[in-house]
């Protein structure tokens, strides 16, 4: 039996040094994520998630819900259902929420982005004037619908804006799961006009952005991210919130109709 050159052992070192690396390889590019996303934030997350899955090899699964309200379909009844749910991205409100059920890993919730409210009317349909409180008024009372989501933006005109302004009988409100559902009845004529965020207005098809509603009754609502507790793929969840809290992601965030924020708490 020869001995092997060093050059032979070389090449031999060489060749498992290969072998174990591709062996490796699918295990680090295997990761897959599940994400349960709210709309407001659904926009930009669409058009990132692609370079984020290239640039990563981690291969994401999104299902919806709403950020809070009652019911099925909100991310907290799924989650308490036990649906297997790696990483939220809802609004702040319905996250605090999550927080305080001990529904969220310590430490790893960071605020996305901020939009305001707007109003919603039919494509190609006269915008009305909302940037004053008594404008918003005329338009919400006149309407013969005011469709909004049932979660949280939902939730505030329904709870403090309309009350507050003394029109909470006068408002005839068509509440849906979601903002999409909202836009949809617009679209439809089922409704005259939707409020809710505008970074959900302005990528629903057929409805235009008639205007941000006066800031005394606005609420500009905060979108934010977390890992679920207990999830076996908290760091590539880790790796897609810092993804979305990136400069890399900040123009696309613009585009949306939001305002980039890219700040973990």
């Amino acid at each position: 039996m020869h001995a092997f050159s060093s050059s032979k052992w070389r090449a031999v070192d060489a060749t498992v040094v290969i072998v174990a690396a591709l062996l490796m390889w699918p295990f680090a590019a295997a990761a897959q994520l599940k994400v349960m996303i709210s709309g407001g934030f659904s926009g930009p997350y669409e058009k990132l998630l692609p370079e984020f899955e290239r640039t990563t090899g981690i291969k994401v699964t999104t299902g919806s819900g709403s950020s809070q309200g009652s019911g099925p379909q909100t991310i907290g009844s799924q989650l308490a259902r036990g649906a297997t749910i790696d990483v939220v991205i809802l609004s702040r409100e319905g996250l605090t929420e999550l927080m305080a059920a001990h529904r969220i890993a310590a430490g790893t919730d960071a605020d996305l982005a901020r939009t305001p409210l707007g109003v919603a009317v039919r494509a190609g349909a006269a915008k009305p004037d909302v940037r004053t409180v008594e404008a918003f008024k005329q338009v919400v009372t006149k309407a013969k619908a005011v469709a909004v989501p049932s979660s949280t933006s939902g939730i505030f005109l329904t709870k403090d804006v309309f009350p507050r302004l003394g029109i909470a009988d006068k408002v005839n409100v068509k509440a849906t799961p979601r903002g999409a559902g909202a836009a949809a009845m617009v679209a439809a004529g089922e409704a005259d006009i939707a409020v809710m965020p505008v970074s959900e207005i302005v990528h629903a098809p057929g409805v235009d952005l008639a205007g941000v509603v006066a800031e005394e009754i606005q609420l500009n609502q905060i979108f934010a991210a977390a890992v679920v507790a207990g999830s076996k793929e908290a760091e590539a969840g880790k790796r897609l919130i810092a993804f979305l809290t990136s400069d890399r992601a900040a123009a696309t965030i613009k585009s949306s109709g939001m305002e980039p924020l890219g700040k973990p708490r």
